[in-house]
């Protein structure tokens, strides 16, 4: 199935963002973001019955704003993130679309309007110890997750040469291919990785490893892609193209891919659907005729 993010229309509720999208030709949508809405379930609900909704990361946006991250070293934060997390579980049953995706969790608390941006000096906290309290969160959530029938899908984080410079060393989680392959050795079944490729990308310039051949240490956990691409320096959510790395390596058989492109007006984004759905198709055909 195939998504288009709302991520980049902060300005409207993720709900409006649907029936503009829909009015396109674009059945996806990808719940990211978007302006708070007191009525937001109500609305989704509200909308035509053949769009399909995937919750993903901080939705549903809440009224007071803050930063997600399951590996926070700050109670509040924490339990707050685990909170936000039940919430979006809940959602995604009552959407019927029992799978929910989300970001891997930071060594630093960052402020909300650092995300996106690069990030000012912070206080680290020990890569172990970071791992170690994500992993906790996580694995409870799973069961949790697991009692509903949902699927919980960790995307990679991205790691810029800029924030590394900053910080000395990486302060985000889950942005090296080996990193990843060690934490999901110890997930449960529900818990599968969501490929963001233009995360990979910069950060594999960053870390100075191959994305091809991190791609494929990582690809049996793979149950979904997040798709768009950038010059490799940062991420930048641009279109995706014929000559995007992620063509050769890509599995067309999963039942999630998502476009976040953004700063583009939504016909260029429908023609990027309508271009990602064919090579898509392309790719199965070619797959199974070499079978």
């Amino acid at each position: 199935m195939l998504f288009v993010s709302t991520g980049g229309l902060r300005l409207k509720s993720a709900a409006e963002s649907a029936k503009d999208f829909h009015q396109l030709g674009i059945s996806g949508v990808e719940l990211s973001g978007g302006a708070y809405s007191s009525t937001c379930e109500a609305d989704l609900l509200a909308l035509p019955k053949d769009i399909n909704l995937q919750v993903h990361n901080y939705f549903p946006p809440p009224a007071d704003p803050f930063v997600f991250n399951l590996a926070s070293d700050n109670q509040q934060l924490a339990e707050r993130s685990v909170c936000h997390v039940r919430a979006a579980i809940r959602l995604s049953v009552v959407l019927r679309r029992p799978v929910y995706s989300f970001h891997a969790g930071f060594r630093i608390n960052p402020r909300v309007t650092e995300l996106g941006q690069p990030i000012g000096r912070h206080k680290l906290c020990e890569r172990d110890k970071a791992l170690e309290l994500f992993g906790e969160n996580v694995l409870m959530l799973a069961e949790e997750a697991r009692r509903e029938g949902v699927t919980l899908l960790v995307e990679n984080n991205v790691i810029n040469k800029v924030n590394l410079a900053t910080f000395g060393e990486d302060p985000l989680l889950l942005t090296h291919p080996d990193e990843i392959v060690a934490f999901m050795e110890k997930m449960p079944g529900n818990v599968k990785l969501l490929m963001d490729v233009a995360h990979f990308k910069v950060s594999s310039q960053s870390l100075g490893f191959d994305h091809v051949a991190g791609h494929e240490q990582v690809k049996s956990w793979i149950q979904g892609y997040h798709l768009s691409d950038n010059d490799g320096t940062a991420d930048t959510n641009e279109a995706v193209t014929a000559d995007s790395w992620f063509w050769e390596v890509l599995d067309p058989w999963l039942d999630y891919y998502s476009l976040e492109i953004y700063r583009t007006h939504n016909l260029e984004l429908f023609k990027q659907y309508e271009f990602v759905k064919a090579k898509l198709a392309e790719k199965r055909s070619s797959t199974e005729m070499k079978l």
